[in-house]
């Protein structure tokens, strides 16, 4: 089984451009996506069992990014969240990294290291027990 992916990207071209790039190198397995904070936040917390990785723009179509990854902190140990951003500022990554985020990504030129990043993680995943 490969990693439960979730994204959390407003734009469509990006989304599923990521999500084939992911499947085909990293063999990330898909289980949702959203467009907006609320919804992102509202899957992830009634989903808590059902994902292993949650990808996350900063940038939504209503809200932020910055909501989602809040909603993320209570989550497994074996759950991470990475935010996938055209704003990866110095900044930028001091926020995430008090929201307690995984790692952070240039949308620009970090693509590979995320793929790197996936294939890692799914190379020593392994479902938590009773999932």
């Amino acid at each position: 089984m490969g990693l439960r992916t979730y994204i959390v990207e407003d734009n469509a071209t990006i989304r599923d451009n990521l999500l084939a790039t992911l499947e085909e190198l990293a063999g990330i397995e898909p289980v949702g996506t959203a467009e907006a904070e609320n919804e992102g936040k509202a899957w992830l917390v009634a989903h808590a069992e059902q994902w292993d990785l949650a990808i996350v723009d900063l940038f939504l179509k209503q809200g932020s990014g910055l909501g989602v990854l809040e909603a993320c902190r209570d989550r497994k140990p074996h759950q991470k969240v990475i935010v996938l951003s055209n704003y990866a500022t110095a900044d930028i990554r001091k926020r995430c990294a008090q929201l307690g985020v995984d790692a952070v990504f240039d949308k620009s030129n970090e693509i590979e290291a995320l793929i790197d990043y996936c294939i890692a993680r799914g190379s020593t995943h392994t479902a938590p027990s009773g999932v």
